[in-house]
């Protein structure tokens, strides 16, 4: 059997690594060593570092196109250090972002091209793409409330700050890449209470835990 790859997504404040984190939990006592995690930017120390110099937001006069290539570049390294040799040794990865994020921030919200986005990062990913990508839709006007309300300052970073136009580009890109990726892309409306997501998001990979106890 060979390992999966699942990604979750979502705007900012949309609940999803709150969710993440419950379902972490819960598969960290079901599943014990065959489950890895990652996130993006990171997942491992080059990729780490990466992060740390794109979510600065001391880092204002960055230029677009930089820090679209700077997520590439941690993005090649957590897919061949991290994720494809998971993998490989037949676990489940479970991975906080990738690719669609770019296509949806850097090529939506930055107006760099969605098509621009995807295209640069084949180079990155050589077309490796996730079994799963769980999608938490929710309103941007919400996703900015519940960041003001519960982010503490220090947890702010970059693209938090940024435009209610740019988020509202954010969010249309990732509704275009749900209806253009039904099969790979499973969204959940993320106004439901967190409990209700939680096991929106469960029964969604109840088929994809499953075959690991084949």
């Amino acid at each position: 059997m060979a390992g999966k790859f699942i990604t979750f997504e979502g705007t900012d404040g949309a609940g999803k690594t709150t969710i993440l984190n419950m379902v972490l939990d819960y598969l960290k006592e079901e599943m014990g060593d065959k489950l890895v995690t990652s996130r993006e930017p990171g997942g491992n120390p080059i990729a780490e570092s990466i992060r740390e110099v794109i979510l600065d937001r001391k880092n204002v006069d960055m230029d677009k196109r930089t820090e679209a290539l700077l997520y590439a570049a941690a993005r090649r390294q957590n897919i061949e250090q991290t994720v494809k040799p998971a993998i490989a040794d037949n676990k489940l990865v479970i991975c906080d972002r990738y690719l669609d994020s770019s296509i949806a921030y850097q090529g939506g919200g930055r107006e760099i091209g969605e098509d621009a986005i995807n295209e640069m990062n084949q180079f990155a990913t050589e077309g490796f793409l996730p079994d799963l990508t769980i999608y938490f839709n929710l309103p941007v006007e919400e996703g900015l409330k519940r960041i003001a309300k519960n982010r503490a300052e220090e947890e702010v970073d970059r693209l938090d700050v940024e435009t209610i136009d740019f988020h509202n580009r954010v969010h249309a890109a990732y509704q275009r890449l749900a209806k253009a990726n039904p099969k790979r892309i499973k969204s959940v409306d993320a106004t439901q209470s967190i409990d209700a997501v939680y096991q929106n998001v469960l029964e969604i990979l109840q088929p994809y835990l499953n075959e690991f106890k084949k």
